[in-house]
């Protein structure tokens, strides 16, 4: 076996091996700013009926992101009609305004509480909507275009 196929097989292990809890992750572009009327959807196919899941919701933040925080409308609409809403906010920076998330350049990924062991008990397929609700202090009306947003995602994990 040549090294280059060893070493590829290595790299395919650890990028396989480190990641067993996802059972759903994807991103969505959000370009160089998000819309407050934009709506970033994912199309979820029902996992395992019986056993629960831990949901986040992932974002990826640059430098010319201006809030401390991050204010989120997250609505599940179940296969059988029902939907539930929630209005989320996350701390975005330490209080002496470092970047939370990891990131070694100006790029950090942020992996947001969403729900915990949740059972999807209807099958079919769920859809997940997020948008956000950021607004200026002191302002009435939310801010249309945030910056600095790039990537907006949803991720499923096995609890155990």
């Amino acid at each position: 076996m040549r090294v280059s196929n060893i070493l590829f097989f290595l790299a395919f292990i650890l990028i396989t091996s480190c990641d067993s809890k996802a059972v759903f992750d994807e991103y969505k572009s959000v370009s160089t700013a998000w819309n407050k009327e934009d709506v970033v959807n994912f199309k979820i196919n029902a996992p395992d009926s019986i056993k629960p899941y831990n949901l986040f919701v992932n974002v990826r933040n640059t430098n010319d992101y201006k809030f401390s925080n991050l204010y989120l409308i997250v609505e599940m609409n179940f296969p059988h009609g029902k939907t539930q809403a929630d209005t989320l906010e996350y701390e975005m920076t330490e209080k002496n305004g470092e970047w939370l998330g990891e990131g070694l350049s100006s790029v950090k990924e942020n992996k947001l509480w969403y729900k915990e062991g949740v059972i999807f008990s209807e099958s079919g397929t769920y859809n997940v909507n997020i948008k956000h609700a950021m607004r200026s202090n002191g302002e009435v009306n939310g801010v249309v275009n945030l910056e600095g947003l790039t990537d907006v995602g949803f991720r499923i994990e096995k609890t155990e």
